[in-house]
């Protein structure tokens, strides 16, 4: 690693220049910079915006999911087997599936070795459970912050070994060719006056910045947490399955999954106008047989994500006339005080799985709160921790977007089709349209395991020299100096009575993204929402205007959702042009659908997806303010030739590194 200073244009630079950059220090970013190391690469940094921000440090739910090989008991299972599930979620390629399942049980290990509590039995089983999506009991889990503790632990092996982090780093600008990538431009975050910028000449960038969470105002990502998937496509890097997301009804203060025993317990829900009068339990405007209602929102624990397939015959209703409920200006609460009603709940009433699961629990008694408190007390005392306290005031919730099922498109080591550029965590688009409960903190592991071996076996040696590095970079560099110089102007300027309106910008191009691009989506409305992005973008930075100079992160990080939502509306477009149907996490309006409640707004009229598109990959590729769509064949699990003597001598004379 060498640190000097350039010159680019009139502005002087400080360069870093390094072999490696792992952008991220969430549980991906960690294990990459970590595996780099073991392998050999010392010449790596992180570069973070916050190091003590992200998804992996700050969410959860009651009881985060890992997900792997099954390690204990009888049941068969096998590589195979598992990848067989994660390809069986639709629009997965095989090899990445296989990658995921082969390297579960290393990747898992590595974390027990690392201090992960993942609990075991007497005889060193490493117990599991099911989860959705799962034929096994591959599951396993340390508590509702397994993701934490994943990132805690693997902080520690990184500054163990003295690999060097750079914070309050904001990327925003990938330096690149469209073909292979050159290094990075980051805001200085920290600097106590004016704009600072810090380049990074690097040979290899490993993309770590979880989903596009800033792109939604109704999201479950924790307050902080924005990624960054806007700026790799404005460098060339193919998006791949952008329609396919998460959503599911979650916390608002704070940003947390209301899933598991928060339903289980039956709670109120109820709603307020925006001054918080004209309470009412609006679930009742629908159900006429409370049992009905009180087993759908117990299954709600279970069947948490938002699901098409659920709503006319299972829990996601729920979600659905949530989103009904705050579409009308309301708020919308779960209250733990009371039962729903004012009433003893009647278990004896309720489904038989709903019945059997309360029994079993000892939990057929009180109010939700106490019900909650018997089942799952760290439950309670989470929130407590936030300052609420179920006890004694409800919860705002919404529906929420939580995971982005695609992302950037990789090859089976986890590399773009921009050379140099890999992806890991939820940055990468390796899940399809389903996914089990767990898999994207194995992901995560695996992907970033898989572009460090790469880099440390095939991508060794410096960056570009200095002079042909800033031959490569000074025209996007330059763009973006002028960029800030004209929004630190907009914030001068501010007496003389131009707007402060990036918050205001920010506030709009989110409420409409999960408006018209969350759970519930209509062609007409998508095409409106991306004619308004593309305006937005095309004034970009002339019509935003900073509050104050400090304001220049947040001007960069609105320009990244901008870029973001143009690129993944436009998949929903084109997927909606292709005869794409419901499927997944959303829903696509479809007036010659069916209808599956008389009682819901012609909105929720949808035809659901027949698994017609489900070996099918939808790809793009942002260029100049354009996007170039590519549907092709999903990739099929790999049938690798395991003769063991082969297998042996090509592992002996390149290490596997094909």
């Amino acid at each position: 690693m060498r640190e000097t200073t350039i010159s680019v244009g009139v502005y002087t630079l400080p360069v870093v220049t390094l072999n490696t950059v792992v952008v991220g220090t969430g549980a991906a970013g960690y294990n990459a910079a970590d595996r780099l190391h073991g392998y050999g690469q010392r010449d790596v940094a992180i570069v973070t915006d916050h190091v003590r921000a992200g998804t992996s440090r700050n969410t959860g739910s009651d009881k985060q999911t890992y997900y792997k090989l099954t390690l204990s008991g009888g049941e068969p299972d096998s590589v195979r087997e598992m990848a067989e599930t994660l390809f069986a979620g639709q629009c997965v390629d095989g090899d990445l599936a296989l990658c995921e399942a082969a390297l579960s049980v290393p990747c898992f290990l590595k974390l027990v070795e690392l201090g992960v509590p993942f609990p075991q039995n007497r005889y060193g089983e490493y117990i599991g459970y099911k989860t959705d999506h799962d034929p096994r009991r591959r599951a396993t889990s340390v508590g509702p912050y397994t993701s934490k503790k994943m990132t805690e632990c693997l902080e520690a092996s990184v500054q163990a070994k003295g690999i060097r982090i750079f914070d309050h780093m904001q990327v925003v600008r990938v330096l690149g060719d469209g073909k292979r990538v050159f290094g990075l431009l980051c805001l200085n975050t920290a600097a106590v006056e004016g704009a600072s910028f810090v380049l990074f000449n690097c040979r290899n960038v490993v993309f770590a910045t979880g989903g596009p969470a800033g792109m939604y105002r109704n999201s479950a990502y924790p307050n902080g947490h924005y990624g960054a998937n806007g700026l790799a496509f404005e460098a060339g890097v193919a998006g791949k399955n952008l329609t396919e997301w998460q959503y599911g009804l979650a916390s608002l203060h704070p940003r947390w999954n209301v899933s598991g025993t928060y339903m289980q317990v039956l709670p109120r829900f109820i709603s307020t106008d925006a001054q918080g009068g004209d309470k009412r339990e609006f679930l009742f405007d629908f159900f006429t047989d409370a049992s009905e209602m009180l087993t759908n929102v117990f299954l709600k624990g279970y069947q948490w994500p938002f699901d098409v397939r659920k709503v006319a015959e299972g829990s996601s209703i729920i979600d659905l006339l949530v989103y009904l409920e705050t579409g009308k200006g309301r708020k919308v609460y779960l209250d733990f005080r009371q039962n729903p009603g004012g009433r003893d709940v009647d278990f004896a009433s309720l489904s038989q799985e709903a019945r059997a699961y309360l029994e079993s629990a000892g939990a057929c008694f009180g109010t939700p709160i106490e019900r909650l408190l018997h089942m799952n007390a760290p439950a309670v005392a989470f929130y407590r921790d936030k300052g609420v306290d179920l006890a004694k005031e409800p919860l705002e919730i919404a529906l929420c977007a939580q995971h982005n099922n695609g992302g950037l498109g990789v090859d089976c080591w986890w590399q773009t089709n921009v050379e140099g550029f890999f992806a890991a965590g939820e940055a990468a688009a390796s899940h399809g349209v389903y996914r089990p409960g767990g898999s994207a903190l194995n992901a995560g592991q695996v992907g970033s395991t898989r572009a460090a071996r790469y880099i440390a076996a095939k991508r060794g040696g410096d960056p570009l020299e200095e002079a042909a590095f800033r031959s490569a970079v000074a025209g996007q560099v330059e763009d973006i100096l002028h960029m800030a110089d004209a929004l630190v102007s907009s914030a001068a300027g501010e007496a003389c009575g131009q707007p402060k309106n990036v918050a205001a910008l920010w506030d709009e191009a989110t409420a409409r993204m999960s408006e018209i691009g969350g759970a519930i989506r209509d062609a007409q409305s998508i095409r409106g929402g991306l004619e308004a992005t593309r305006e937005l973008l095309a004034g970009f930075p002339d019509n935003a205007r900073l509050a104050a100079r400090g304001n220049l992160a947040q001007a960069f990080r609105l320009r990244d959702v901008l870029i973001c939502q143009e690129v993944y509306l436009s998949a929903m477009d084109d997927y909606l042009a292709h005869g794409g149907k419901s499927r997944g996490s959303a829903l696509y309006t479809d007036y010659a659908g069916t209808k599956p409640f008389a009682s819901l707004p012609d909105r929720f009229i949808f035809t659901l997806d027949q698994d017609e598109r489900k070996d099918q990959v939808q790809e793009v590729i942002h260029s100049s303010g354009s996007n170039a769509f590519h549907w092709r064949p999903v990739r099929k699990i790999p049938e690798a030739d395991d003769f063991f003597e082969n297998v042996w001598r090509t592992y002996r004379e390149n290490g596997n590194i094909i």
